[in-house]
């Protein structure tokens, strides 16, 4: 197999599918080495392929996911507005979308919020071969900012409350007492 560098000028149809094979090699391998579930889209927005993290956290299996319209996947529960409009609308724009935020209810895995980032892939030719779509899970770190919200919301609230009375107090004592 020849070495195919950044220098290599690609010649022939041939020569065009050997470095298309090679890149998805490289993009597969990255891809299932990350922790955050993974999607890779082809250009009419149908799941090509998932990394581990991905079937694992939504308790799919390949068979069900693979070639299957992301819409479809898990009965439907991908179907979710904001992220058709992303990529539907924003992502045909534009190459890439960074941090969009889906909050979503999903029936095997109850809430989740996520942070959706996308990019288009271009072959040689510039058209679009595929879409990368990854999900960084940020559940826990968003209850945790609302706990903490509601949790100062009360504090304030009792501080307040306490200071009222203290100021009272203060005033109670401040006044001259009366001689009998």
């Amino acid at each position: 197999m020849k070495k195919i560098t950044k220098k290599t000028p690609v010649k022939n149809t041939r020569d065009a599918d050997q470095l298309w094979r090679f890149a998805w090699t490289y993009i597969r391998t990255v891809i299932d080495t990350v922790r955050e579930p993974f999607l890779i889209l082809d250009p009419d927005l149908r799941v090509l392929s998932a990394n581990k993290t991905f079937y694992r956290f939504f308790h799919v299996t390949k068979k069900d996911t693979e070639g299957v319209l992301v819409y479809d996947l898990g009965d439907g529960q991908w179907d979710i507005p904001s992220l058709r409009k992303l990529l539907e609308k924003i992502l045909p724009k534009d190459t890439f979308f960074l941090d969009y935020e889906v909050d979503y209810e999903f029936p095997k895995i109850g809430r989740k919020i996520f942070l959706l980032n996308a990019r288009r892939i271009h072959s040689a030719e510039g058209t679009a071969k595929i879409i990368l779509l990854a999900m960084e899970d940020v559940t826990k770190q968003k209850e945790l900012e609302e706990k903490l919200r509601d949790y100062t919301v009360e504090l304030n609230a009792a501080v307040s409350d306490r200071t009222k009375e203290l100021e009272l107090r203060v005033l109670e004592l401040e006044k001259p007492k009366k001689r009998a």
